[in-house]
């Protein structure tokens, strides 16, 4: 890595360790990042009530499968107005290609490579020992959890299936879902070892599951209006199976292609869903004092779902954009900008420290790795932030597979693959592999990828389903 690599990277580290109370502060005092942000620009938090945070994740939604991204037939006006309210980031990441290891980043800010989190488990009676998200990694539910926030979770966990896993142990106050990895939309059993659960009991009877989940959150915030709260809303839609009710069916009868029709529906009863949610926080007056996030935790299964990750290339389970870019988008109202299309490299990492900052936790623990998004997002902030998040890098390991994104440039390897080399400034399909006529840029990223990797433990346990199973069911099916 060259000087000026070395040098943003470490402005990447100090700014994901500064105390926002510093930074920010209560009283106004302007962060200033190489000049980019300028006094008054800067969120603020309102000083009668820490603002409520909103956490809302798709699974297995493709790159281009909403309006708002692009999607032409499977209208998802709710999910959009978040971003007309907000910020969309065309740029946005997650930190693994499959369900839950981008989980655990994203529940904890931390690369879950660092503490050996790189596979799927599979099913619970299939599954390692040693597989959940480990008890010395603080989530972000433990961490509002003592700043007096009330906690809910609704809808898929993926994050260990021993008790002291479970969600109700790692800051949940209510819980209402699954454990695993996947759920029928339909009855409350579902395979051995993976009913709904409130709490820690199984319910006897369900309806739809996206449905169910939306209510949940609904009722919870209806109970808690009245204090600062932080929702987390992991649908299983629009993952396998693909199971629909007719009220949402019905809507897409001029769909032909019967998969793609389930599909249809089971994305706009998701949202719906967000519809309802959100029309409750502006019932009951917190829309502006709510942090709103919604993101997938992987690109889209194609083959197996109709998903889109147009123009992207590859699918859930590989390094290819395809696989790790994702629908990010960002709301709250009166301390971000409205409408802004943002196309600086964003990861599902950075949700943490941003909603950390967001509500002014008193200090922000030095080995996060995702940096508060909230200074970058005043007006036209210029180049330097840019500059500094990208230099710094991003960076992925899936088993054989890794990537490195530094600037504009990407390393990869793909499975039993060579490495590639792509511009994805004047690429964003990956079509041109450009290692033959870079080979500085090669070894610059190589190096970028080494130094992070070095940092890295070997995996705690075996990717989930073996390798008897077939290559597309491995990188696109249930998981």
């Amino acid at each position: 890595m060259n000087l000026a690599n070395r040098a943003t990277l470490g402005f990447h580290r100090t700014l994901a360790r500064r105390d926002f109370l510093k930074t920010l502060g209560v009283a106004g005092t302007s962060l200033v990042l190489g000049g980019c942000v300028s006094a008054g620009e800067e969120a603020r938090v309102p000083n009668n009530r820490k603002p409520n945070i909103l956490l809302v994740v798709a699974d297995d939604l493709g790159y281009a499968d909403l309006g708002v991204q692009g999607c032409k037939d499977i209208p998802t006006p709710n999910i959009d107005a978040i971003a007309h309210n907000g910020v969309r980031f065309t740029h946005g990441y997650v930190s693994c290609p499959v369900c839950s290891p981008t989980r655990a980043g994203l529940m904890t800010g931390r690369y879950q490579q660092r503490f050996g989190h790189e596979f799927n488990p599979g099913g619970e009676q299939a599954s390692d020992p040693q597989f959940g998200l480990p008890l010395a990694e603080a989530t972000l539910a433990e961490r509002l959890k003592p700043l007096g926030y009330a906690t809910g979770m609704f809808g898929k966990w993926h994050l260990g299936y021993r008790p002291e896993m479970q969600p109700q142990q790692r800051g949940f106050d209510e819980f209402y879902g699954f454990l695993g990895g996947a759920h029928t939309y339909l009855r409350a059993a579902d395979r051995a070892g993976n009913p709904i659960l409130r709490g820690t009991k199984p319910v006897s009877k369900m309806d739809y599951t996206t449905d169910a989940f939306a209510r949940e959150t609904v009722a919870f915030i209806d109970r808690h209006r009245d204090e600062p709260f932080f929702v987390y809303l992991p649908f299983n839609a629009v993952h396998n199976p693909l199971e629909a009710i007719e009220k949402y069916q019905s809507r897409f009868t001029a769909i032909e292609d019967k998969k793609r029709r389930v599909f249809a529906a089971m994305l706009s009863a998701m949202d719906d869903g967000v519809g309802q949610v959100l029309t409750k926080l502006r019932e009951r007056g917190l829309e502006e004092n709510t942090l709103i996030l919604f993101i997938s935790d992987n690109g889209g299964p194609t083959l197996s779902t109709t998903s889109s990750n147009k123009p992207l290339r590859g699918y859930k389970g590989q390094v290819f954009e395809g696989g790790i870019r994702v629908p990010f988008v960002m709301q709250w109202k009166g301390h971000i900008p409205s409408g802004k299309v943002d196309d600086r490299p964003v990861i599902s990492l950075d949700i943490h420290p941003t909603v950390l900052a967001a509500v002014n936790a008193p200090s922000q623990d030095p080995r996060l790795d995702g940096v508060n998004l909230l200074p970058f997002l005043g007006r036209e902030t210029g180049g330097a932030a840019h500059d500094a998040r990208a230099c710094a890098g991003l960076f992925w390991r899936y088993g054989e597979q890794w990537a490195a994104r530094v600037g504009g440039w990407k390393l990869l390897r793909s499975e039993n693959g060579s490495p590639q080399l792509y511009n994805l400034a004047d690429d964003i399909s990956e079509t041109t592999n450009l290692t033959a006529k870079n080979p500085e840029k090669v070894k610059e990223l190589q190096s970028a990828y080494d130094e992070w990797n070095a940092k890295n433990i070997p995996a705690r346990w075996k990717r989930g389903g073996g390798r008897g199973v077939g290559r597309r069911r491995l990188l696109e099916q249930l998981s």
